[in-house]
Formats: structure tokens, C-alpha cells, sequence
């Protein structure tokens, strides 16, 4: 695991430079936008705990689904020059259309599951935890931020909903 030992920007990683998560099998998986995410450890003694990515997704996101019956994902990351691919990703659905092929990327198997040929980096994970935030939880400035914006982050019926957290392991990263 030599990935443990290189350096990474956690906090421009997924702010700034955004990513894809990418779930499911080479017959049927789908893709989406993740701009909010962190790196870090969990569930192990100290030196020998497992690396993770953390992402934070909206249920109503057509990815959510894969999410449920698959065991891995990934994560990629992207050079600038395909911000307005992942822009494409972040704004358009899966069920509605090959959205990936229109935004211009080629998606290749990845372990289990499927990642990007153009990808400059991606974390090949392995599902460790989903648990949506409960609305009760949050502190008043967060219900108001989805507030603002419950087109977005749509119940279904009229109002707002919370992203779920999606931990996964990283098995391992290709560069």
C-alpha cells in the first residue's frame, strides 16, 4: 500500500478539483459528480487502520441506487482541462441518457467495478459504510442551506432531503 506514503491536498482534492464516483458492473453502472469529500482512516489500531475516502451524496442522485447493490466503487480525478466533462456529469442523469459517452469520457473496468481512461488518478474502493444524515442532526445553518436549495436536494414531495455518507477503503489507487 505505497499510496499511504505520497501526499495529498485533502481539502482541494474534492473542493476545487472535484470528482467522480463511479459504481456498478460493465453491463450496468452509472456516474456522478462529488465536489464534497475527505481522505483519511478508520477502523483499525493506529499504523494499521484502513485508509478511506469519505463522499457525501444526495439520495436522489441516480448513482445512489448502484450504490445499494454494489461492493466497490471508485473515485477519480480528473486533470482541468475535463472540469466541463465533470460539470456535464454533475448536471445531467444516467437515467435519462448515456451521460457519460456525452460528456466526452470512456469508462473502463476497474476491479469490480468501472472507473475512467481519462481519470489522472483513482481510488478503487471497497464499501465500508452508508448511513444518510439524519435532518434532526444537523445544526440550524445546515437546515438552512439545504433549504435554499430543495430543488436540489429533493424529498420527492415538496421538501428537502440530507446527503447520505458513503465510506469506502482504499484498496487501491491507479495513477
Amino acid at each position: 500500500m505505497e499510496f499511504r506514503k505520497k501526499e495529498y491536498a485533502p481539502f482541494d482534492v474534492f473542493d476545487s478539483d472535484w470528482a467522480a464516483i463511479t459504481v456498478g458492473n460493465k453491463e450496468k453502472f452509472n456516474s456522478c459528480l462529488v465536489s464534497w469529500g475527505s481522505l483519511g482512516n478508520i477502523w483499525g489500531a493506529p499504523g494499521k487502520s484502513k485508509a478511506t475516502v469519505t463522499l457525501y451524496i444526495h439520495p436522489s442522485r441516480y448513482t445512489a441506487q448502484f450504490i445499494d447493490d454494489s461492493e466497490y466503487f471508485t473515485v477519480s480525478f480528473f486533470a482541468p482541462e475535463y472540469k466541463k466533462a465533470l460539470a456535464y456529469l454533475g448536471s445531467h442523469s444516467g437515467r435519462n441518457e448515456n451521460k457519460i459517452e456525452n460528456a466526452g469520457l470512456t469508462a473502463i473496468p476497474i476491479g469490480k467495478t468501472m472507473g475512467f481512461k481519462e481519470a489522472k488518478q483513482t481510488f478503487l474502493c471497497k464499501k465500508l459504510c452508508k448511513q444518510q444524515f439524519d435532518k434532526n442532526s444537523l445544526i440550524q445553518e445546515i437546515k438552512d442551506y439545504y433549504e435554499l436549495y430543495p430543488d436540489i436536494y429533493t424529498d420527492g414531495h415538496g421538501g428537502w432531503e440530507p446527503h447520505f455518507i458513503l465510506i469506502g477503503e482504499i484498496e487501491e489507487i491507479i495513477e
